[in-house]
């Protein structure tokens, strides 16, 4: 079983990425599933490597390496363009990723899931 998750909200301010981010390590820990996750928008910044955060507080960039050791993790080229992230900034395991990517990831998938 394929299960895409699609993330939007910036990775601190709201708990939609966090969640989703959750989730989608919960599931690929499941035996017979295979995760995918691509950020959009604002998600992409919780790929940023280097994120500093208050002791206790979780960390959106150590997530998504946690994810992408189980899954893979895209990232949508034009809104990294937007906002200023260069390929090099981003955590190990998140790549690069087209609109035509998340199509194919999209008709592929068994369950798409939105945050």
């Amino acid at each position: 079983m394929k299960s895409l998750f699609i993330l939007n909200d910036a990775p601190y301010g709201t708990e939609r990425s966090y969640n989703g981010l959750r989730l989608a390590k919960a599931v690929s820990k499941l035996a017979n599933q295979q995760v995918q996750v691509f950020l959009m928008g604002d998600a992409v910044a919780c790929a940023k490597d280097g994120q500093k955060v208050p002791d206790g507080y979780y960390n959106a960039g150590d997530m998504v390496k946690m994810v992408a050791a189980g899954g893979e993790v895209g990232l949508c080229g034009t809104c990294m363009n937007a906002r200023g992230l260069q390929d090099g900034e981003m955590v190990p395991g998140a790549l690069r990723k087209t609109l035509a990517d998340l199509a194919a990831w999209t008709a592929a998938a068994d369950k798409v899931l939105v945050f």
